[in-house]
């Protein structure tokens, strides 16, 4: 485990830089997020993703994979891909602050 630091707050996250406690994570941290991980700004999309991943997780206690996201989130997944392109589950995942979904690699 080590630490990254978010709009100006120090947080854990494991070795792939994902959050180890998901209620850290603000609004104001998922650009500073989205640009480590090569996202540019975030739209109106991105952030409805990120949403839908955080309201999941807190329902669920686990991210959707990418096949729900694309049924249930309202954006399809070649949108997802476009918006998150090198793996929308596991990317919006971590801009969103939640642990990976299980199935991602």
């Amino acid at each position: 485990m080590s630490d990254a630091t978010y709009a100006g707050r120090t947080v854990a996250v494991d070795p792939e830089g994902f959050f180890v406690d998901p209620e850290q994570w603000t609004d104001e941290m998922a650009p500073e997020i989205a640009a480590e991980v090569g996202i540019g700004e975030l739209t109106d999309r991105h952030w409805q993703v990120i949403k839908f991943m955080r309201h999941e997780y807190e329902q669920r206690g686990a991210g959707p994979t990418v096949r729900v996201l694309g049924r249930t989130s309202g954006v399809s997944i070649k949108e997802l891909y476009e918006l998150f392109p090198k793996g929308p589950a596991k990317l919006a995942a971590r801009i969103a602050g939640i642990p990976k979904p299980r199935g991602c690699i």
